[in-house]
């Protein structure tokens, strides 16, 4: 018991000194996490909507190569940020640049090297998850749209994205959870998240364990919150259980209410929710 107690006390004495250290380092890791995360989802979905353009046996052959060369292009990048730790990413885009380019291209701005190094990582996996997503959505749907009319891209804006959308939101809520843990590999390059100010301070005062644990906590909750989050969006694009149906003429009665039932009392009993 005297180990906790002491364990409690060095956190308490680590906070009230460093503290706004610490809030600041949460607040970089959370800035950090939602920006590349919203840049990931947006190469995600540029990605995915060019991996699934159509390409018929009538089309002229210019289109089919260009179209060939770019699904190429897209599964090296996937392949290539899916398959190798980010850690090792941001070591060849900080220090590799330079390297390479005799310091010709060197950068100054840790954010810029983070943001990049997570939104591109992040967008390897969002680039799967919203083809998948779109590949989920009816064939039918796509259809319809291509025989009033439309074309791929005002398919895909108004048609196909929207439902795609909702099917993936867990994984972008997933994928933000990993970027706020993730981010901790971004000490390699100098950037001072939560992770980098737990082994400033840990360096400091050689309590290594008690600030690490105020590092677990902090963590646990940033994922909490946002699985939180994540459920309440999820629960809002739902909708609502009943729904009235639609009535065109003002003087005309509705003609009922459709429920939707959780489960049903009877299995023997009709099952249709009309009244």
């Amino acid at each position: 018991m005297n180990v906790f107690s002491k364990l409690g006390s060095d956190m308490v004495a680590l906070w009230a000194k460093y503290g706004s250290v610490y809030l600041g380092g949460i607040g970089r890791t959370l800035g950090l996490a939602i920006i590349a995360t919203f840049i990931g989802c947006l190469i995600g979905f540029l990605c995915g909507i060019l991996t699934t353009i159509p390409c018929a046996k009538t089309d002229n052959a210019v289109k089919k190569f260009f179209l060939g060369l770019l699904r190429v292009i897209i599964r090296i990048y996937v392949e290539v940020f899916r398959g190798t730790p980010m850690i090792l990413q941001a070591v060849f885009i900080f220090y590799g640049l330079p390297y390479f380019t005799s310091n010709a291209f060197k950068f100054t701005n840790l954010w810029a090297v983070a943001i990049t190094v997570v939104s591109v990582n992040t967008g390897a996996y969002m680039a799967e998850s919203v083809r998948g997503g779109i590949i989920s959505v009816d064939p039918g749907q796509n259809e319809g749209a291509m025989a009033i009319g439309m074309t791929h891209w005002q398919t895909m804006i108004n048609v196909i994205l929207p439902q795609a959308f909702r099917n993936i939101i867990p994984q972008i809520g997933n994928n933000y959870i990993i970027n706020v843990k993730d981010t901790s590999v971004m000490f390699i390059i100098g950037f001072s998240d939560f992770f980098a100010v737990h082994k400033g301070v840990a360096g400091a005062t050689y309590l290594y364990f008690p600030s690490a644990t105020i590092e677990m906590v902090g963590y646990l909750t940033l994922t909490l919150v946002a699985s939180f989050l994540l459920r309440l969006l999820e629960k809002k694009i739902e909708g609502k259980s009943n729904y009235e149906l639609v009535q065109k003429d003002a003087l005309t009665p509705t003609a009922g209410n459709y429920t939707l039932k959780d489960k049903p009392k009877n299995p023997n009993k009709d099952e249709e929710g009309l009244k």
